[in-house]
């Protein structure tokens, strides 16, 4: 039996949510989705290694939800300095959300990792800017022969004084890029990752949420510079998938799994993440197969309000041949 170990990085913010029905939820987030629907996927052929820090109360009640899932090891999940993400989010319509961030964890380091390095994957799911700085993907890459899953929705969103989460562009994007294999983002976010050098304010306009055409160029840099793949999410339109296959740029659009009736988005680009990881596992060039898993999570979030929406391997597996394989 195969026994894969995987770290997940990330913060547990404490979600205020307001639903475009006007429905309030409170509940934990972000990184706890990415280790649950990993560890369902795993089940007894491995463990999933959570690393995130917290406000001390919120420590307890997050363990308690953990200790559910007795292959999510939790000994890296600290409130030592007594910090966590707090985050206020109000639904707009079904996708669309404006946000809050008033509370703040302090970055994951190389010493939270120090021990992990016999983990087969990294999945990295910051959602601001400090939150899994530079440093420690350096100090992954230089100690073990992991693949670094990284999300970009950490370093193209920032807080300002108010709270008030923003978008940036991620100026210094090709610093990072020879730490990450597999570079996950969403279209917005691909367009604070490729932008004119200088900007003329005169003309700025706001991102076009269907325009695609700069990604080839975007996805052929960011391979040239280190990352393996780039997978951009499309929503409904499922994901763009770019690799270097026979020496080329290779360009793959994978459909969305189609639900019937979407309760709850949040947690949904986590969910992704951690279908990725799971993908990637004993087959690390295998773009396709890691989108497939990726998008099945994904779907399987939109299913409900708890972490019950998470599927097993078999049934996942199913998942996937209902609506990849040719019938």
């Amino acid at each position: 039996m195969a026994n894969h170990n995987v770290a997940v990085l990330g913060p547990i913010p404490r979600d205020h949510i307001t639903t475009h029905h006007g429905e309030v939820i409170e509940k934990y987030g972000c990184a706890m989705h990415t280790a649950i629907g990993l560890s369902r996927l795993i089940g007894d052929e491995g463990t999933v290694y959570l690393v995130s820090h917290l406000r001390k109360k919120d420590e307890a009640a997050v363990k308690a939800i953990l200790a559910d899932f007795p292959n999510i090891n939790v000994d890296h999940i600290t409130s030592d300095a007594d910090q966590g993400d707090v985050i206020r989010l109000k639904f707009v319509d079904q996708n669309n959300r404006i946000e809050k961030q008033t509370g703040f964890m302090n970055p994951i380091t190389p010493q939270d990792v120090s021990e992990l390095m016999h983990c087969e994957a990294f999945v990295c799911v910051p959602i601001t800017d400090y939150e899994v700085p530079l440093e420690t993907l350096q100090y992954i890459k230089a100690n073990s022969e992991a693949s670094i899953i990284f999300d970009a929705h950490g370093p193209t969103n920032a807080i300002s004084t108010r709270g008030d989460r923003f978008l940036k562009y991620w100026i210094d994007r090709d610093q990072w890029l020879p730490y990450i294999d597999v570079l996950k983002m969403n279209l917005e976010e691909s367009n604070c990752c490729w932008f004119d050098k200088e900007i003329n304010p005169e003309t700025l306009k706001e991102f076009d949420e269907k325009d695609i055409s700069h990604l080839p160029a975007f996805a052929d840099h960011a391979i040239n510079k280190g990352i393996k793949s780039l997978i951009v999410t499309l929503d409904s339109n499922g994901s763009a998938v770019f690799f270097k296959k026979d020496g080329e740029l290779h360009e793959e659009l994978v459909g969305a799994i189609r639900v019937e009736n979407v309760v709850d988005t949040t947690g949904c680009g986590d969910s992704f993440a951690g279908g990725l990881g799971f993908g990637l596992l004993g087959n690390p060039r295998d773009f396709i197969r890691a989108v497939h898993y990726a998008n099945a999570l994904g779907a399987q979030r939109t299913q409900g309000r708890t972490f019950d929406v998470f599927k097993s391997r078999e049934e996942t597996d199913a998942m996937i041949a209902d609506n990849y394989e040719e019938k």
